[in-house]
């Protein structure tokens, strides 16, 4: 689904990612942890086309998961042996070029080659099915959740070459995934975040992650300012939402405690803007126990 090839990225002049490489299939769920200051955030700003991440090497190639030809897709394992990455894709039969208006409606995917990411504006990776819950969810004052949601998501359907939902069925879709997180349907009416505690807008972004229905979800720190029982709830949401075939989560972590409900298949320790270990699920709670110790020196 993702590949990351020796990704170099700077803020300000200043290097945070120095040559990081992952590769992440569909139906896996990828920790990543170190210490403050190592590029968690940077890299999940990167692969999201943040303004002010300037990235100066190494390639992202994403591959949604959509039959190929000969075989299943999904997978940088089988579609990178294709060819090298599309960076334009077909808008009803014409082709498109990243910043151009128009939809997705057809990848072209076929040969199995896979889509360079880094071409893309960000509203265009949103509608490939990239979704990115942030650390701390911005309040928009003014606009309310379901005024936001709905139109984020028929714009992404528009771009896909979907039908748009009317707002009867956009209406049964939110209260569906309201009620399954434990938010009152009346704070969807209210304005995005505003005057929400920060367990309330760490639900709103996983009723607004069941909604939009990603493919792949980059979560930077979700579980940052939770107390147990959010925990519970959110990291249930993650599983709900995410933990499907056809589906791949990125999960940044300082905390194994989250890993507990949402258990990764791999974890990768980040440090220096490098990744310097992988494993298991056991890695974490070395972690735990030890502390990132040479591991961050």
């Amino acid at each position: 689904m993702l590949k990351i090839d020796n990704l170099h990225a700077e803020v300000d002049g200043k290097p945070i990612l120095k040559g990081i490489s992952l590769a992440i299939n569909a139906g896996e769920i990828h920790a990543i942890m170190g210490p403050n200051g190592s590029g968690k955030s940077t890299l999940s700003y990167v692969l999201a086309g943040r303004p002010g991440y300037e990235v100066t090497g190494g390639s992202v190639t994403f591959f949604p998961p959509l039959p190929l030809a000969g075989g299943a897709g999904g997978g940088p394992e089988t579609a990178s042996e294709a060819g090298p990455p599309l960076t334009q894709f077909q808008v009803n039969d014409a082709p498109h070029r990243s910043g151009q208006a128009g939809g997705l409606t057809d990848l072209k995917l076929a040969s199995g080659r896979g889509i360079d990411l880094l071409a893309l504006e960000p509203h265009e990776r949103a509608a490939l099915g990239i979704f990115l819950g942030f650390q701390y969810p911005v309040e928009i004052p003014g606009v309310s959740n379901v005024q936001f949601l709905r139109t984020a998501l028929n714009a992404q359907r528009r771009a896909r070459g979907e039908d748009e939902l009317s707002a009867g069925d956009f209406l049964r879709l939110a209260r569906a995934q309201a009620d399954a997180l434990g938010l009152d349907m009346e704070m969807m009416k209210r304005a995005v975040n505003v005057g929400f505690s920060g367990g309330e807008k760490k639900r709103n972004e996983m009723v607004q992650m069941g909604i939009i229905d990603p493919t792949l979800a980059i979560l930077d720190e979700t579980d940052s300012g939770l107390d147990i029982d959010a925990l519970r709830v959110v990291g249930e949401g993650i599983n709900r939402i995410m933990r499907k075939p056809d589906k791949a989560v990125l999960l940044i972590t300082h905390y194994q405690r989250l890993l507990d409900i949402v258990r990764p298949d791999f974890v990768h320790v980040l440090a220096g803007g490098r990744i310097v270990r992988s494993g298991g699920p056991e890695l974490a709670l070395e972690l735990e126990r030890e502390g990132y110790g040479e591991l961050a020196a």
